[in-house]
């Protein structure tokens, strides 16, 4: 399912229009990066968990001359999905 499909989805189960279907889910997508990037958790009950990750430095190797490269820290966001989440799926 691409955006495209997520927003008429939404619309058809609210019954609103696409636009506005359009503007909640962009809305949405701000709301958790927002959060995200001051460091904060999003926990939606059932659904799952949005947060921040840190990846430790580590030693990789260039696959073309197979010599080894440094690759930086970083934060990467991570989802842990909820257990009616896990449920609906394995249902």
């Amino acid at each position: 399912m691409n955006k495209g499909q997520l927003i008429d989805n939404i619309a058809e189960s609210a019954d609103i229009s696409k636009a506005a279907a359009g503007r909640a889910l962009d809305a949405f997508i701000e709301s958790v990066t927002g959060a995200l990037v001051e460091g904060d958790n999003v926990s939606l009950i059932g659904f799952g968990a949005f947060s921040v990750k840190e990846r430790a430095a580590r030693t990789g190797r260039n696959p073309q001359t197979n010599e080894p490269i440094q690759i930086a820290a970083a934060k990467v966001p991570a989802f842990k999905a909820g257990k009616s989440l896990k449920d609906a799926i394995n249902a």
